[in-house]
């Protein structure tokens, strides 16, 4: 059974950092590209950020480039989103999800498994 588990989202000021994490299991981690994708209320969920399988791959969303980072730990099968300079139209349920894919994919289709979200809200 595979599973993605999102953690580390919360309440942060305007200008603050997160670190969230996606710890994984039931699949062979390093054989699957991950991302991040987000969702605000009343919106469609929409890409963030993606790694590709040996790390040596990342896109971004304009609307994060330069303030995340997506990282993984294939060591320890989990990916991270390093997010810094947050602002209030970051406010989103962040999910993570995992693709088979070898190339770094930006849309939601192209992904087999989703965690179930963490909450951010930036907001003062």
């Amino acid at each position: 059974q595979v599973q993605l588990i999102e953690s580390g989202g919360g309440l942060v000021q305007p200008g603050g950092s997160l670190r969230l994490s996606c710890a994984t299991s039931g699949l062979t981690f390093s054989n699957y590209g991950m991302g991040w994708f987000r969702q605000a209320p009343g919106k469609e969920r929409e890409f963030a950020a993606a790694i590709s399988r040996s790390t040596d791959s990342t896109k971004y969303a304009d609307s994060v480039k330069g303030r995340f980072t997506i990282s993984r730990d294939n060591a320890k099968s989990t990916v991270y989103l390093q997010m810094n300079s947050l602002k209030p139209e970051d406010t989103a349920v962040y999910y993570c999800a995992a693709t088979s894919s070898n190339l770094v994919r930006v849309t939601p289709w192209h992904y087999n498994y989703w965690g179930q979200g963490t909450q951010v809200t930036v907001s003062s």
